[in-house]
C-alpha cells in the first residue's frame, strides 16, 4: 500500500494542504483546468504509449548539448496557490525552455486547442524558471517529436519575464476561486465526517468487527480481506468507517462493484449517511458505462458529429459547477446537469471524478489495463481508500481484463476493407497465424513460449496500422480499428508472458463459425494470451491505494484469493461471525445422487422426487439451481409432468432487465412455486428475497467449472505456481457459487428455510470444510432407493 506522508495535494484531490489556506497544484493540472478550450474530440489518432513517450523524450534530450538540463524542478506561488512541476528541458546556452510532446503522423493534425494547452504549460514553466533564476526574458519552445519518423517540429516564441508573469498570474487567478472553494469544501466535509454517527444507532452482530478492520486498513495503509456473511449489512459497515478515516487521512474513497445491484446498494447507503441528523457535504459520483450514458448512439465523439461534444470544454466549467452543487451525482443527476449545459454526460462524469469524495463504479475503472481512476490516482498522488464489493468475482473479472484473443477471421475481415498499403503486413500476420494452426496436431494446444515470428509480425502490422491512422487522421473502417486495438492488447500481453498466463491456440473445426472460407480445413482459429493469475497486474493497483478492503460472503479459503489477486504479503484477513443461528437453516446433504455429466439422465427423476417431497412437506417458494440451461430444462420439464399443479418458472438465456425483474416478482410474499435458475448466473448472488419470498433452495452439483482442455491447462498452471491446481481451478470456484446461491435463502435474523445440496461429493470432508461455519449439515438419504441409487462408479 502507498504509505508516504504528504502535506499537500494535487488538484482535484480535495486534500488538506500544508495550511488551511494553501492549495498545491501541478502545472499540467492548472493549465488543463484554465486553458483547455473547444470541442471534445475523440477521433482515433494513434498516440504513443507511455513507454514510447518516455523514449521519445530521452531521444530528444540526448540530441541536445552538454549545457542542456532535463527534468527541471520548479515551484512558484500566487496568493494561496502553490504551483509545482518539472520542465522537460532547458538549454542554458540558448536560454530556451522546451516543452516536449510526442506524437504520430503529421504535426498539422494536432488540434489547435491541444496546441494552445501545450503553449500554456510551456509559458507557466518559463515563468517559474525566470523567477527562480532571475532571468529577464526567455525563449519558449514547443518540440513535437514524431515517434515514427523521429522528426522534430520546433515552434519558438520569445517572451520577457513580465509577460510570462502576467500570463502566470492570469492562470492562477482563474484557478484560485476554485481552489478556495475546494479548500472550504474539504474543511466542511472533514468536520462533518468527524462528527458522523452510525445511522442505525447500533451495530449488528459482526458489523462492528468489520468496521474496525476497515478503519484500521485506511489508517494504517494496509490491505484487508474480509469474509462477512450476507445479512449483516456489509455495505454500510464498510462505507461508514472508510468515510470516518477520510478525516486527515484519505482524499477519496472508491467503492468498486461487479454488478449494478452493488452500485445501487452503495449509493443508498451513502445517501443515508449524507442525510443524517447533521447533513454531510459529501460529493458522491456514480460512474456508468459509456453505452448507458450516451445520448446520441451512433454519433462519433467529436464536435463535427455530436452536438454534446461541440464546445464541450467551453461549457464544462458551468456544467461542473452545477453538478457539484447537488453533491449526489448519480446517473440521473449527472445527465440533468450535462444536458442543462449541452455537454456529454459520460465525459462530464469523468471530469467530476477529479472533484468527488466518493466514486462508485465497476471494477474496471480502477483495475483494468487502461483504468481511469488508477491513472488519476497515480498522476495526482491521491490517497485513496478502496472498497471492493463482492470480491469473489474479482478473479474471473480480472482474468478477462488481461486476456487477449487474435482470430484469423478478424484479420481476414480487416484485410478486406484495408487499403492496398496495409494488405501486405496483414497478409504476413495471417500467414504466421495459419502456419501455427497448421503445425498443431490437436484442436487445442498450449505453447511454451511466444513464437518470435508471431511477435515480429504483430509488431510490424501494428506499426503499419499506426502509421496509416496517423496519416488518415484516425478515419478507418471498424474492422480495421478493432484489429489494431486487438494487436496492441495482444502484443502488450505477449511481451509480458510468464507463468501467470498461457499462450494457447485453438483451431476452428471445419464448417464452424469463425472458419476461414476457402483457406483450407485447418487454417481458421484463435490465438490467445490467456491470463490465469491476475495478481501480477493487480498488485501495483493495490500498492497505489492508501488502504484497500476486499469483502464478500464467500472468500473461503482466503489463501486462494490472496494468491490469485496478488494481495500484499502483510494483507490482513478477517472472518466475521454472522447474525444467523444454525436452527434458522436446515442444510440437507443428499449424498446418494450423482450429478456428474455422465449420470445426469439417471439423476433427473431422483432430484425431482426430492423437490416434490420437500414442497409437499412445507409448501412455499423454492428455487432450483442447476449447472446448465439444458439440465435445468430437463428438470423443469419432468417436475411439471410429476406435479402439474405446482407453479414453476425458468431463467432464460440472455434475460434483459425486465425479464429478470419478472422472474424475481414470481417469488411473492405468501406465494408458492418453484423457480429454476443456473448456478453461477444472475440469480445466484445479489438477489434479496427475504421472509417467505424464498424458503428453500435446491443446489444441484458442486458448481465446478467444466472439465475441458483450457481448464485442464489452467489447473496445471495453478499447480506449478501454488501446488493446488485442482482446488484453485475447480473446487474453490465451484463451492463459492454453491455458498452464494444458498445465501439467497436466509437474508434476515428472522428468516427460516432449507437448502438441499444434491451430489454425493458434498459428503467429502474436504468439501464440507468449505461450507459456512454456522451451518450444521445433516445427511439426507431419500427413503425411496429406486429413485436415489448412487449412479456413479
Amino acid at each position: 500500500m502507498a504509505t508516504s506522508a504528504r502535506v499537500s495535494s494535487q488538484p482535484g484531490a480535495g486534500s488538506a494542504a500544508a495550511s488551511p489556506d494553501a492549495y498545491v497544484v501541478a502545472v499540467r493540472a492548472l493549465c488543463d483546468f484554465t486553458a483547455r478550450r473547444g470541442d471534445l474530440d475523440l477521433r482515433f489518432t494513434p498516440a504513443p504509449s507511455a513507454q514510447e513517450g518516455q523514449a521519445g523524450h530521452l531521444f530528444v534530450t540526448q540530441r541536445r548539448g552538454a549545457d542542456y538540463e532535463t527534468e527541471v524542478s520548479l515551484t512558484g506561488t500566487h496568493g494561496a496557490l502553490r504551483v509545482r512541476g518539472r520542465a522537460d528541458g532547458y538549454d542554458t546556452a540558448r536560454n530556451r525552455l522546451e516543452e516536449i510532446k510526442t506524437h504520430r503522423g503529421s504535426v498539422e493534425r494536432i488540434p489547435p486547442n491541444h496546441r494552445a494547452l501545450h503553449w500554456a504549460q510551456a509559458k507557466v514553466y518559463a515563468h517559474l524558471l525566470c523567477q527562480q533564476r532571475g532571468l529577464k526574458e526567455m525563449e519558449v519552445a514547443l518540440v513535437y517529436f514524431d515517434i515514427g519518423s523521429q522528426k522534430e517540429t520546433v515552434l519558438v516564441e520569445t517572451h520577457d519575464a513580465n509577460a510570462l508573469r502576467d500570463f502566470f498570474t492570469d492562470q492562477c487567478e482563474r484557478f484560485l476561486a476554485w481552489a478556495r472553494q475546494e479548500i472550504a469544501h474539504r474543511q466542511s466535509r472533514d468536520a462533518a465526517l468527524a462528527g458522523l454517527a452510525f445511522p442505525h444507532g447500533g451495530f449488528r452482530a459482526g458489523q462492528r468487527d468489520l468496521a474496525k478492520a476497515v478503519f484500521r486498513a485506511a489508517r494504517d495503509a494496509q490491505c484487508v480481506l474480509a469474509q462477512a456473511p450476507t445479512g449483516i449489512g456489509k455495505t454500510m459497515a464498510t462505507i461508514f468507517p472508510m468515510l470516518k478515516a477520510c478525516v486527515g487521512t484519505l482524499d477519496k474513497v472508491f467503492f468498486l462493484c461487479a454488478k449494478t445491484a452493488g452500485r445501487q446498494a452503495a449509493l443508498a447507503a451513502l445517501q443515508r449517511l449524507r442525510q443524517g441528523v447533521t447533513p454531510v457535504p459529501l460529493r458522491v459520483l456514480e460512474m456508468v458505462a459509456r453505452e448507458q450514458a450516451c445520448e446520441h448512439p451512433g454519433k462519433a465523439c467529436n464536435g463535427d458529429s455530436c452536438p454534446l461534444a461541440r464546445g464541450f470544454h467551453d461549457r464544462l466549467p458551468a456544467a461542473r459547477a452545477t453538478a457539484l452543487q447537488g453533491f449526489v451525482m448519480d446517473r440521473a443527476a449527472v445527465r440533468t446537469a450535462a444536458l442543462a449545459h449541452d455537454v456529454c454526460p459520460y465525459f462530464l462524469s469523468q471530469e467530476l471524478a477529479r472533484w468527488s469524495d466518493v466514486v462508485v463504479g465497476d471494477y474496471n475503472y480502477y483495475f483494468d489495463a487502461s483504468a481511469m481512476l488508477h491513472a488519476m490516482t497515480v498522476a495526482n498522488q491521491w490517497r485513496v481508500g478502496l472498497l471492493v464489493d463482492e470480491a469473489h468475482n474479482m478473479v474471473e473479472r480480472a482474468r478477462r481484463m488481461y486476456t487477449a484473443e487474435l482470430r484469423v477471421d478478424d484479420i481476414a475481415a480487416a484485410r478486406r476493407v484495408a487499403p492496398a498499403a496495409l494488405r501486405k503486413p496483414l497478409d504476413a500476420l495471417r500467414r504466421v497465424c495459419q502456419q501455427l494452426l497448421k503445425a498443431q496436431a490437436q484442436r487445442y494446444s498450449v505453447h511454451d513460449a511466444m513464437p518470435p515470428a508471431l511477435l515480429a509480425q504483430l509488431q510490424q502490422a501494428g506499426s503499419a496500422l499506426s502509421a496509416h491512422f496517423a496519416d488518415q487522421g484516425g478515419e478507418a473502417p471498424e474492422p480495421l480499428l478493432q484489429l489494431y486495438f486487438t494487436i496492441l492488447s495482444f502484443t502488450r500481453l505477449a511481451e509480458d508472458l510468464g507463468d501467470h498466463a498461457l499462450f494457447d491456440i485453438t483451431r476452428t473445426q471445419p464448417g464452424a463459425a469463425g472458419a476461414v472460407r476457402g483457406q483450407g480445413r485447418d487454417q481458421g482459429g484463435t490465438l490467445c494470451v490467456r491470463n490465469v493469475v491476475p495478481g501480477p497486474y493487480l498488485s501495483p493497483r493495490f500498492k497505489a491505494a492508501h488502504g484497500a478492503v476486499l469483502f464478500s460472503a464467500t472468500l473461503n479459503p482466503m489463501a486462494f484469493y490472496r494468491d490469485t489477486l496478488g494481495l500484499p504479503g502483510d494483507c490482513r484477513t478477517i472472518d466475521v461471525p454472522g447474525p444467523f443461528r444454525a436452527e434458522q437453516l436446515t442444510v440437507n446433504l443428499v449424498g446418494n445422487v450423482s450429478t456428474r455429466y455422465r449420470d445426469r439422465d439417471a439423476s433427473i427423476s431422483a432430484i425431482v422426487e426430492i423437490m416434490v417431497r420437500a414442497y409437499r412437506e412445507n409448501p412455499g417458494n423454492y428455487i432450483c439451481f442447476a449447472s446448465s440451461f439444458e439440465y435445468m430444462d430437463r428438470l423443469a420439464c419432468q417436475l411439471r409432468a410429476r406435479l402439474p399443479e405446482l407453479p414453476s418458472w425458468q431463467q432464460a438465456a440472455g434475460m434483459d432487465a425486465a425479464g429478470r425483474e419478472a422472474f424475481l416478482d414470481r417469488f411473492a410474499p405468501g406465494g408458492a412455486g418453484l423457480g429454476f435458475a443456473v448456478l453461477g448466473g444472475v440469480f445466484g448472488e445479489g438477489v434479496d428475497l427475504p421472509g417467505d419470498r424464498l424458503i428453500g433452495a435446491f443446489i444441484i452439483t458442486l458448481g465446478m467449472p467444466q472439465v475441458n482442455p483450457v481448464n485442464e491447462q489452467m489447473m496445471r498452471c495453478m499447480d506449478a505456481r501454488f501446488g493446488c491446481g485442482f482446488e484453485y481451478t475447480y473446487l474453490y470456484p465451484g463451492l463459492q457459487k454453491v455458498v452464494q446461491a444458498a445465501g439467497r435463502v436466509i437474508r434476515t435474523e428472522t428468516d427460516r428455510g432449507s437448502v438441499y445440496l444434491i451430489d454425493d461429493r458434498f459428503r467429502r470432508a474436504s468439501v464440507r470444510a468449505l461450507l459456512p461455519a454456522w451451518w450444521r449439515p445433516r445427511r439426507l438419504d431419500h427413503p425411496a432407493p429406486e429413485h436415489l441409487a448412487t449412479q456413479h462408479a
